[in-house]
């Protein structure tokens, strides 16, 4: 009987090892090349009744239909909006875990908190931006001020008297008030609920404050309902939404501070995923059904997408600055 070469167990041994190296390397490949394969998780880190949830839904309505897996909108409140964008920016780096960021959660908290699993655009992968959205100041329908003019005109005589529910600490509607406060020489008191847009509202419902600052896609069926006066809205120019709003671009303080939607993943995609997740991100965005819901809800269409998106927030850095020292300087 021939026996084999003492090499051939060693041989083969390098050969099978070898096989299982490449198979190793090409089975994350094919995943991302098949991707998605199952259900995406799309974080949305506000809780419902809000501006957040149409456009989130929208988004994930119409991903769906690009990817044709199911698109899990979960709501994750609390802790200004950074406990949910934290979770998406804590994930897994698969493309299964993406998420809505908005200015505020992702531009001016890490300012503000602590331990955040970001501290820059840097720290998370930009994927789209969905809108600008202004923020809008509204007084309950029997409220004794009729114009901005009569509000501001009580709030400059009775300074930290006349107070407005928000959606969150430093939310960009919290950040809207201050900004005004500080080019207007006002001290209008915000406070803050945790339950988001629709608590705010509610709160000025209520009696609980003299109004509310918001946004109209979370506001409008009051307004609509004769519950709610909108006295003013924080942009340049007429909001075909709510046309009797005054704009604050017409008086004396002009900057606006808009909350701008972003969509963000993991850092880390794999390129194939990051390729395709863009790629449908921006035929969602630039198609007639999303322009149209943008248009219909109050939105402002503006879109950016990756690096552009990127170079976006970074830029709001140095206007939190500034919003922040004037509140260091007003304690």
């Amino acid at each position: 009987m021939m026996r084999r070469p003492s090499n051939f167990r060693r041989m083969a041994w390098v050969g099978l090892t070898l096989l299982a190296a490449v198979a190793g390397v090409s089975q994350p490949s094919r995943a991302a090349d098949e991707w998605p394969t199952r259900d995406i998780t799309f974080y949305v880190p506000y809780a419902p009744g809000g501006s957040t949830d149409p456009i989130s839904r929208k988004y994930a309505e119409l991903l769906e239909k690009q990817l044709k897996v199911k698109v899990i909108v979960e709501n994750k409140p609390g802790a200004s909006a950074t406990i949910g964008t934290g979770a998406v920016i804590r994930a897994a780096p698969d493309g299964y875990t993406i998420g809505l960021g908005s200015s505020s959660s992702l531009a001016y908290q890490p300012h503000e908190m602590k331990g955040l699993a970001w501290k820059s655009a840097n720290d998370y992968q930009s994927i789209a931006k969905l809108s600008d959205l202004p923020v809008i100041l509204a007084v309950p329908a029997e409220a004794r001020w009729k114009t901005l003019d009569d509000f501001l005109a009580e709030a400059k005589a009775n300074p930290r008297k006349l107070k407005v529910s928000v959606s969150g600490l430093r939310s960009i509607n919290d950040i809207a008030i201050q900004q005004l406060n500080k080019l207007a020489g006002l001290r209008i008191a915000t406070v803050p609920f945790t339950g988001g847009g629709g608590e705010a509202t509610l709160a000025a419902l209520g009696g609980r404050v003299d109004g509310t600052a918001g946004f109209a896609p979370g506001m409008k069926g009051q307004i609509d309902a004769g519950k709610l006066r909108v006295l003013a809205v924080f942009q340049e120019g007429k909001y075909e939404l709510l046309p009797e709003a005054k704009p604050i671009g017409e008086t004396p303080w002009k900057d606006t501070f808009p909350v701008g939607y972003y969509v963000i993943a993991p850092n880390g995609l794999p390129k194939a995923v990051l390729e395709k997740l863009l790629a449908v991100s921006k035929v969602i965005v630039e198609s007639e059904e999303f322009k149209n819901f943008l248009k219909t809800n109050g939105y402002t269409w503006d879109p950016k997408f990756g690096d552009d998106m990127k170079k976006e927030l970074a830029g709001y850095d140095g206007k939190f600055r500034d919003v922040i020292k004037f509140l260091d300087d007003d304690k």
